[in-house]
């Protein structure tokens, strides 16, 4: 029986042309998952190309999972270990140099945890970005007001410096969503956040009637989760799924915690967490309905 052909990795160069404003996390991502894409195609193992750099195999992992910076000499002596020609080689090089440049939120550094880094990086760069929250409004459709008497509940020592920095990330974050190209996002809220009162009733008031504002704008899909939906199908906790177009990048699932956070991107990950907010979607009130929940809610607080 004739060898099946391994199929060959799209080149990241490929990829730049559909999306030439490609964030520099992106590019590392997409980087790397070139390179453990070169590798598997050669069937070598990440401890044989780990020798070629004179490199541990956990280094491997890291680099073909954007954990670290990579650096050109290793792209470099990799692509070559793997037969990709000379040009090709010097093209990749530059966009290696490119996935190390400062970020637009670079200079938010010092109120950006390294574990929030990759899900800002990248959500610029997604198709659709699926959220469920079960305890605030998203991050991305957040007020002002609302954002600040959040980031004080979880940081109630902060000067107003870094609040009020804080504050800006968000708003800054959302305005990125409104530009051309901007990914839709799909937006799950439980019920029970409209009618948990963060800010104050009149912050409430602002926030909700800016929600039934969003559900006319077109990148948005907005539901909201009933007790019942929620006690019915939930995934477990607040999560972020962010869904690129075929053949850009794997899709990603953050799971936020107090102090850190992870990322999932193991299909049987994947699956899971899609099916689960596929049910809980089914589950929840449309549209309309959303629109008449978050009216009811809104009476609550006048």
């Amino acid at each position: 029986m004739p060898a099946v052909p391994v199929p060959q990795p799209v080149s990241p160069i490929q990829l730049l042309e559909r999306r030439p404003d490609m964030g520099a996390k992106a590019m590392a991502r997409v980087l790397g998952n070139y390179l453990r894409a070169l590798r598997e195609s050669r069937g070598m193992s990440p401890a044989t190309a780990g020798h070629h750099i004179r490199a541990h195999a956990s280094k491997i992992s890291r680099m073909e999972t954007a954990h670290v910076s990579l650096k050109p000499r290793d792209v470099e002596d990799l692509l070559a270990l793997y037969g990709v020609g000379a040009d090709e080689r010097a093209e990749i090089t530059r966009l290696v140099q490119r996935s190390s440049q400062p970020d637009w939120w670079q200079p938010y550094g010092e109120v950006v945890p390294d574990w929030l880094q990759q899900l800002i990086g990248l959500e610029r760069d997604a198709h659709v970005i699926r959220t469920y929250e079960t305890q605030f409004v998203p991050g991305l459709l957040q007020i002002p007001a609302y954002a600040e008497a959040v980031v004080l509940s979880g940081h109630r020592l902060a000067p107003p410096e870094e609040v009020g920095k804080r504050v800006a990330l968000r708003l800054e974050r959302q305005r990125r969503m409104s530009e051309p190209g901007a990914p839709v996002l799909w937006a799950l809220i439980d019920e029970g956040v409209l009618y948990r009162p963060v800010g104050g009733r009149e912050v409430m008031r602002a926030q909700l009637t800016y929600l039934l504002e969003a559900l006319r704008q077109p990148g948005i899909r907005l539901q909201i989760a009933s007790y019942e939906a929620s006690a019915a199908a939930t995934p477990g906790a607040a999560v972020t799924y962010l869904r690129f177009a075929q053949g850009f990048l794997p899709d990603v699932v953050y799971l936020e915690h107090m102090t850190s956070a992870v990322y999932l991107d193991r299909l049987e990950d994947l699956d899971r967490y899609r099916a689960a907010l596929d049910e809980l979607s089914a589950l929840a009130a449309t549209p309309a309905a959303s629109r008449a929940m978050l009216e009811t809610a809104l009476e609550h607080y006048r």
